[in-house]
């Protein structure tokens, strides 16, 4: 039995990683490695070291850990953990949010040292389902890739909303009772689809009962200020916030478009805002629409990305049907429940015990493949023979 701990290397615990990662270290006795400059305020059961991206590769290859889990981000972090993992022989799991790599002549560079990534780590934890094609494209038969599923609260963000909070919220956005209230939540920027929404909306033309309500701040901030039928710009909100009015909207809309420099990895606000039965109207340039979270037609709808006309279509429809939103918003919230911390623990728990850098004491004696038993012992490579 190894009584090392496992390290997970990444840049920040955002809020919505906190539960995930906490409930990975109680399952598997894993700390964190967080290089950001903002790593984040304190976890209570979890153990986060704050470093440098330099420092970050020094922790992993100081011999303390089983095992290092290790995202994209970072080169420095990224490329030093992989090597502190190979130099100390223990298992090597890559975690996985791109499905296409950037295009810029700077990120061609990392194509190669990416691919062979892919293809070396002991296993590789994803986004979802369009992550795992991504990898196994080019890691080939290997297999080994396991999908952590992008979760948020679902307690918090799936929790009954008062009818006056909803009111509050309507209100807020500029809705009254019977108006149609369309939201968007994110950055309001160029990648985000900003542009293709708000063309969308006067396209579409809903009448006078029908408000856009664009909950985010960034540089798309005046140019929407300046749309004057029926669009309201109401800034960043934070989470305690955010149920209300996806409570209080009949869709949301997330309309992301690739960029030389972005493919949206997943969009949590699709599962924010399906866990409060709204339905989603998701480009598929969005990872949750590509990752089978938001499926046309069962939980939403799904247009081509940067095609205002296809998504004003779809507005109209929406905007007919109190029925079909109805529908959609029941399915979207059964959907976007099963998508819970407890299941990216486990799918990052499957992808460590593929590596075979389980903890060997498995509650109830049951792996996280079903399994009964301890994990395999994890033996380092053998130099090949001449």
């Amino acid at each position: 039995m190894d009584p090392r701990p496992a390290c997970l290397v990444t840049n920040i615990v955002s809020p919505y990683r906190r539960e995930p990662f906490r409930l990975l270290a109680a399952a598997e006795d894993v700390e964190v490695i967080a290089w950001g400059e903002d790593a984040g305020p304190p976890v209570r059961g979890l153990t986060v070291h704050r470093a440098t991206q330099a420092g970050a590769a020094r922790l992993a290859a100081g011999g303390r850990y089983r095992a290092v889990i290790c995202g994209l981000n970072g080169r420095v972090a990224l490329s030093g953990s992989y090597l502190a993992a190979r130099a100390r022989r223990v298992p090597f799991v890559l975690w996985v949010g791109i499905w296409a790599h950037p295009r810029t002549p700077a990120h061609a560079l990392s194509v190669l040292p990416t691919r062979h990534l892919y293809r070396s780590a002991d296993a590789v934890a994803t986004y979802g389902p369009h992550v795992t094609r991504h990898v196994e494209a080019h890691r080939g038969a290997r297999g080994g890739v396991f999908v952590a599923a992008q979760a948020v609260d679902v307690e918090h963000f799936g929790a009954p909303v008062r009818e006056h909070d909803v009111a509050q919220a309507r209100a807020r956005a500029g809705a009254g009772d019977a108006d149609l209230l369309v939201l968007f939540v994110g950055r309001l920027e160029e990648a985000k689809g900003v542009r293709v929404l708000l063309e969308a909306w006067r396209e579409a033309n809903l009448g006078p009962t029908a408000r856009l309500a664009l909950a985010g701040a960034g540089p798309l901030k005046a140019e929407a200020e300046r749309v004057r039928s029926g669009v309201r710009v109401l800034g960043y909100l934070g989470p305690l916030e955010l149920p209300a009015l996806y409570a209080a909207a009949d869709v949301l809309v997330l309309p992301s478009v690739r960029t030389a420099t972005f493919t949206e990895p997943w969009g949590l606000v699709t599962n924010e805002a399906m866990l409060q039965r709204t339905p989603v109207i998701a480009s598929d340039a969005v990872g949750a629409a590509a990752g089978g979270l938001v499926r046309d037609g069962r939980n939403g709808l799904v247009f081509p990305a940067g095609d205002s006309a296809a998504l004003s279509v779809r507005l109209q429809a929406l905007s007919r049907s109190p029925q079909l939103r109805e529908r959609l918003g029941a399915a979207a919230r059964a959907d976007a429940s099963e998508l819970t911390p407890a299941a990216w623990a486990q799918g990052m728990r499957r992808a460590l015990a593929h590596a075979g850098a389980l903890r060997d004491a498995i509650e109830g004696g049951r792996r996280p493949d079903g399994q009964r038993g301890h994990r395999p012992r994890w033996q380092p490579p053998r130099a090949p023979s001449c």
